[in-house]
């Protein structure tokens, strides 16, 4: 069994309740929107780390993470991205792929919105651990844990960092 502490959007800030949500977890998956290479640190020297740069990550964090990362975890096919959509809004990028060779487990960001769906066409679970940073718009900060045991993923829990004191507007053209 593998324990993950799932998180997204940290956009350079990294609150320290992090720390105390992922002790148990074996390892931290970051959907995109690092910030900085001073946050992708922290969490490397605290557990191992997976990830793919987001639309906000500059040149030394694409260097280090994909776009795209599929790999497997335990019996389950993952597929991580920043910008994926969610079933049946799938981003145009990944779309056709998606349809054609669908991971069980497909997990996104960019759009600060928790997202827990199952996609029944595609027999694939989609998870958006919505922002753990303070930019952005969404009014709660979130991050989620889970374990995968086998071929299950399982214990689902979505934890809640905090209001988010000064949401901003996203960017024109952002979801």
């Amino acid at each position: 069994m593998v324990k993950i502490g799932l998180i997204s959007d940290t956009h350079s800030y990294l609150d320290d309740a992090v720390f105390k949500h992922f002790e148990r977890c074996d390892e931290i998956w970051h959907a995109g929107d690092f910030g900085n290479m001073a946050l992708v640190d922290k969490l490397t020297a605290f557990k191992p780390l997976r990830g793919v740069y987001g639309n906000i990550d500059g040149k030394e964090i694409r260097q280090q993470y994909p776009e795209n990362l599929r790999f497997k975890c335990e019996d389950v096919d993952v597929w991580m991205t920043h910008i994926g959509g969610y079933p049946d809004r799938y981003d145009l990028r990944i779309r056709n792929e998606i349809y054609a060779n669908p991971p069980q487990l497909f997990i996104s960001g960019h759009s600060h919105i928790l997202k827990v769906i199952f996609d029944k066409k595609i027999n694939c679970l989609h998870l958006n651990p919505g922002a753990a940073g303070k930019q952005g718009w969404q009014k709660v900060r979130t991050l989620m844990r889970f374990s995968i045991d086998g071929a299950k993923i399982q214990d689902l829990q979505v934890i809640e960092l905090g209001v988010n004191k000064s949401p901003s507007k996203m960017m024109e053209g952002e979801e």
